[in-house]
């Protein structure tokens, strides 16, 4: 497959898949897993943050194997899934950042046109989520009013 809005491929290669069992070396159970990723969510982080907090400073080997489920749909059952999704949410924060420089310098068509193409892949997303009730059926993209969504 090829990249979004350009001719060329990505970086091709596999990664190794993470064990779906549990090792034997980790000795802590999964509630305390699911509380303690909980815990971390409440505290304003997202999902891929408390993934890697899980993993460097508790050392789970990854959340799926030691509890059972995905990160994300653990997060959803307890009730602290952001609104916005997380890849969506960092569309909008870049867009918010390119925005404010096209302001000062108004004359960088290369940024302009980065800008149309995010633009373009937020909407695409958006569309993809409204499908999958991830996000309400009334949300719109608008550039007036992405700074206020984003923190």
């Amino acid at each position: 497959m090829s990249r979004v809005h350009s001719g060329r491929k990505g970086r091709a290669g596999s990664h190794r898949p993470y064990p779906l069992t549990k090792p034997e070396w980790v000795t802590v159970t999964t509630e305390e897993a699911v509380e303690t990723a909980v815990q971390l969510a409440k505290a304003g982080r997202l999902s891929a943050q408390v993934g890697q907090v899980l993993r460097d400073s508790y050392g789970f080997p990854s959340a799926r194997a030691v509890t059972g489920k995905r990160l994300g749909a653990l997060l959803a059952e307890n009730g602290v899934r952001p609104e916005i999704p997380e890849d969506l949410q960092a569309l909008l924060k870049r867009v918010v950042h390119l925005q404010a420089h096209l302001k000062s310098h108004p004359k960088d068509l290369s940024n302009h046109r980065g800008l149309s193409l995010m633009e373009s892949r937020i909407r695409r997303l958006a569309r993809y989520y409204r499908q999958r009730r991830r996000i309400p059926e009334n949300w719109r993209y608008s550039a007036a009013s992405v700074a206020l969504q984003v923190e």
